[in-house]
């Protein structure tokens, strides 16, 4: 099943309208165009000094773009402050041969809590998820929803089974249901269950209420790895 998201003939996609809008239409994408240019300029000088951090830390590419799934399937790189190490790739496939129960963990969750490519700054960007602020540029370019569910990789796109016709419905989001119910506390199963909740009840309320969550729970660094 690892070409689910390359073809619209699919069965994934057989149950989707490839021009249909993303869920929220018009009213959504103008929230999202409003909020993250404010959210730019407010955050600008925060911005310039997280780019400065990153880039002396080790010297190395200050932005990292990752490819990830979107609305009806569209891949797109997904923009963060580089928050691992250049060699992270070389560097986790030896720690997954001396540590299996780790490949474990991220062959369930796609997550380590202890993950050994993550660098000193990476690791304080990553607790207030200040590593995502890049991500404002994704919603501008329209790849990229305030809210909605977060960005998934095409092979963790797989493990939303039949629930991934909700994912691929909507904009992955920057923040979500998710995102403030406990985020990586929480099992697959819950996320997927979330994710398809939201699509199937969107509002504009339900995302200005997910946003006000979403300041606490940042703050609070709840699930945050």
């Amino acid at each position: 099943m690892k070409s689910a998201t390359r073809s619209a003939s699919t069965p994934l996609f057989s149950t989707l309208n490839a021009g249909s809008p993303p869920v929220g239409g018009i009213s959504k994408r103008g929230f999202d165009i409003l909020a993250a240019s404010l959210a730019l300029v407010f955050f600008s000088p925060l911005f310039l000094l997280l780019m400065a951090l990153v880039k002396f830390s080790d010297g190395g590419k200050v932005f990292y773009g990752h490819r990830r799934i979107g609305h009806n399937g569209q891949s797109f790189h997904c923009l963060k402050f580089r928050t691992m190490r250049q060699d992270g790739d070389r560097l986790l496939q030896d720690y997954f041969q001396q540590n299996p129960a780790a490949y474990e963990e991220w062959r369930q969750t796609r997550k380590l809590q202890d993950d050994p490519r993550i660098t000193l700054v990476g690791g304080v960007l990553r607790k207030l998820s200040l590593d995502e602020l890049p991500q404002l540029i994704n919603i501008i370019r329209g790849e990229m929803s305030v809210v909605g569910p977060r960005p998934v990789v095409e092979d963790e796109l797989e493990m939303y089974e039949a629930a991934a016709v909700f994912y691929l419905q909507t904009r992955p989001g920057l923040t979500g249901l998710w995102q403030v119910s406990g985020r990586n506390d929480v099992s697959y199963a819950s996320r997927v269950a979330m994710d398809t909740h939201y699509v199937k009840n969107w509002s504009l309320v339900s995302d200005f209420l997910i946003v006000a969550r979403t300041v606490p729970a940042v703050c609070l660094s709840r699930g945050s790895y």
